[in-house]
């Protein structure tokens, strides 16, 4: 293996029912700030049946080349057709940076194509950045610190440390990166991307499953990545029932109710509202953390909010430590009273 052959940051471009997942996008707004600190291009790679017409999204946020892959194989996601697709578009553009989103697609399919392809993965990422390896220099080994290396950092051992791990000898450098981490960047209407279609041919073999049927449950609960004002309960509320406490809140702020990992193990929530390492990433312009410690795994999640306000009679409880805004005292009483103010507030607004 080259290294130097190996340029240029790709990312996989996941679709779902010839939809782009959000994630795709979240990952182009991030390769756009690593290929400018390589002065390098971006490169979608969409893999698909019938996927030409997203092409020209890709490119207006942020996408300088996709490269289509487009076969009746790949109508639906099978691991092996796939991983096939994207070993076969790695090796043979030899991308520097592969980067995969931790969806449960991606977390299917990034081990295997690192496999094929004989490189490292680093999974669940939570930050990337170019910088050097070691990050600090081996005194009397300057010399063999390396440059432009893509820094990949994760929580390890439980949420309890946070690990940056490197990739020095072999390429690509492949991550897979937590949805709602990155950010996605504004399109640019009309930008246009080079198109290359690609197709590395597919013969099936025992590795293809056969899909027998596809079974789409409807979702009854709100997507809180997309929410602006998040309420979000721990298991200081104390029961399900008192989680109306904070419905109340929401519905009179227009926010939507989360909750942390406590909650959803006592079965007082389901796992789609749960933020947190094991939970979903958010960045809502208000966060309301209400009977909630605050614990790295916690913090993980939602410590990119705009404005964290934490409600907790523990006033040592970790989530002070970030919180912009913070109340010590009973959510039973506090939480009442602060919504009975915003409903006043809001009629003697609607009376001028």
């Amino acid at each position: 293996m080259k290294i130097e052959d190996y340029k240029g940051v790709f990312i996989y471009a996941q679709q779902i029912d010839n939809k782009l997942s959000t994630i795709s996008l979240e990952l182009l707004g991030k390769a756009k700030d690593l290929a400018a600190d390589l002065d390098e291009k971006v490169t979608a790679v969409l893999i698909g049946s019938g996927v030409s017409d997203l092409t020209q999204t890709l490119a207006e946020y942020g996408a300088d080349r996709v490269i289509v892959v487009d076969d009746p194989a790949l109508k639906d996601y099978r691991t092996e057709p796939y991983t096939h697709a994207l070993a076969s578009v790695i090796n043979e553009y030899k991308p520097e940076i592969m980067l995969v989103g931790a969806t449960a697609i991606g977390r299917d399919l990034g081990p295997k194509v690192s496999a094929r392809v004989a490189t490292g993965l680093t999974a669940d990422c939570t930050q990337l950045d170019i910088g050097d390896f070691p990050l600090t220099p081996v005194p009397g080994q300057e010399d063999k610190q390396l440059h432009r290396q893509l820094l990949m950092t994760r929580p390890a051992f439980g949420g309890n440390t946070i690990a940056t791990i490197a990739c020095p000898e072999n390429r690509p450098q492949m991550a897979t990166v937590r949805p709602g981490v990155m950010q996605k960047k504004e399109p640019v209407k009309g930008a246009k991307a080079e198109i290359v279609d690609y197709n590395p041919g597919f013969k099936e073999n025992d590795c293809y499953v056969e899909i027998e049927k596809i079974v789409k449950e409807v979702v009854t609960t709100e997507n809180i990545a997309d929410a602006k004002i998040l309420v979000s309960g721990g298991r200081g509320v104390g029961s399900p029932e008192n989680f109306k406490l904070l419905d109340e809140l929401a519905e009179v702020l227009g926010g939507t109710v989360s909750c942390s990992r406590a909650v959803v193990d006592s079965g007082w929530k389901p796992k789609e509202l749960q933020v947190g390492q094991t939970g979903q990433t958010v960045r809502p312009h208000v966060y309301f953390a209400i009977g909630i410690s605050g614990a790295i795994q916690h913090a993980a999640g939602m410590e990119d909010s705009d404005i964290i306000i934490a409600i907790n009679k523990d006033e040592n409880a970790p989530i002070f430590d970030i919180a912009d805004y913070g109340v010590i005292g009973d959510l039973n009483k506090v939480v009442p009273e602060l919504t009975k103010k915003i409903k006043e507030q809001q009629a003697a607004k609607a009376g001028q």
